[in-house]
């Protein structure tokens, strides 16, 4: 009989924080699952460290006998280093159940995340996606990252109003939409999940419960870099927003109210979405010389009548003067971080 969730866990050098990431999996009350763990050609111990975690753990179910097992089960799959969409699209394959959900090797779940999950998807059947609130984590501070109702949501009018209401950590979807949307793109190195929630969103409704049951981890240590070194712009999201017009564009195409079209406010808020997006995530390839020229492409998709002139302004600034304010904020930023680690570390 096939799992009610296969829960896909990508894993690239994490060795630090799988194991309470696993934990946070073997501790659900929903147990109804499957888990499979990619290994992305890892070069540190996180492989290790999860088959002595899961033989320990075996160890100790077994003593138990039959009667108290649970229904998991867990498969650790290697691959050569292929980025983390082809980590979790070759999990998705290698699984088989109902619904698939996603957690990072440095992320962590509340123990009745998959108890609430199945609750949703009873509630809300219909949906192509479902999603709950979630937590964003740093040492000496977490936040709760959404104030949105349980029910289904508006995606792009809910990301115009504050952080990413779909995050992956947080997420689940059925098999068949998956696969009807074609997995992670691969290729994608930064923001293949907005990708494929964007365009789940725009054919399925999405699902929200309000309860904070993931936690989101910013204590990375590459985090804190004073550099950091930009994808090139055929690896990143913000470069490949054209797909989700398209399709926006295309289903404004079977209308045959052109004015109609025009003040929807679907399509309205889609297209304030991608250009939010452009103006908040291209300023670091506007000041990279290598990839100035490109991001000037990009930013001449933005509709500037709707933008607040702040946001046009930031833009007409000498680069210099940019690079400049932009390396103050980075080194204030690392001063903070490591201050805050000190005082935790008391």
């Amino acid at each position: 009989m096939k799992p009610r969730f296969s829960i896909i866990v990508p894993l690239y050098n994490k060795a630090p924080y799988v194991r309470k990431a696993l934990e946070s999996i073997m501790s659900q009350t929903f147990t109804d699952w499957e888990c499979i763990i990619i290994d992305d050609g890892s070069t540190d111990n996180s492989a290790a460290i999860c088959e002595e975690y899961l033989k320990d753990k075996f160890e100790i179910i077994n003593l138990h006998g039959s009667a108290d097992r649970q229904k998991f089960e867990i498969r650790i799959l290697r691959q050569p280093n292929s980025g983390v969409a082809a980590a979790r699209n070759n999990g998705v394959k290698a699984s088989c159940g109902e619904y698939v959900c996603f957690l990072d090797a440095d992320d962590w779940w509340e123990q009745n995340y998959l108890e609430e999950m199945d609750q949703l998807i009873k509630e809300y059947l219909d949906a192509g996606l479902y999603a709950t609130n979630y937590v964003y984590y740093k040492p000496g501070k977490t936040q709760i990252a959404l104030n949105l109702p349980r029910g289904y949501m508006n995606y792009p009018e809910a990301y115009l109003q504050g952080p990413m209401p779909i995050w992956t950590g947080a997420t689940c979807m059925p098999r068949h939409v998956f696969d009807e949307m074609g997995g992670f793109p691969v290729g994608i190195k930064l923001g293949e999940d907005f990708l494929l929630w964007a365009k789940t969103a725009l054919h399925y409704k999405a699902a929200f419960s309000e309860k904070a049951l993931a936690y989101y981890n910013n204590d990375v240590l590459s985090s804190l870099r004073l550099t950091r070194n930009l994808h090139a712009p055929e690896h990143n999201m913000l470069f490949h927003l054209d797909d989700i017009e398209k399709t926006i564009n295309l289903e404004q195409s079977f209308r045959k109210d052109k004015k109609f079209e025009i003040i929807n406010p679907k399509y309205a808020a889609w297209h304030a979405l991608l250009d939010k997006l452009r103006i908040s995530g291209l300023m670091d390839y506007w000041l990279d010389e290598r990839y100035h020229a490109a991001a000037a492409t990009e930013l001449t998709k933005v509709d500037w009548s709707k933008q607040p002139r702040q946001a046009r302004v930031q833009y007409e600034k000498p680069i210099w003067y940019l690079k400049i304010h932009r390396r103050f904020m980075q080194i204030g930023s690392y001063c903070k971080q490591i201050i805050i680690r000190l005082i935790v570390k008391r």
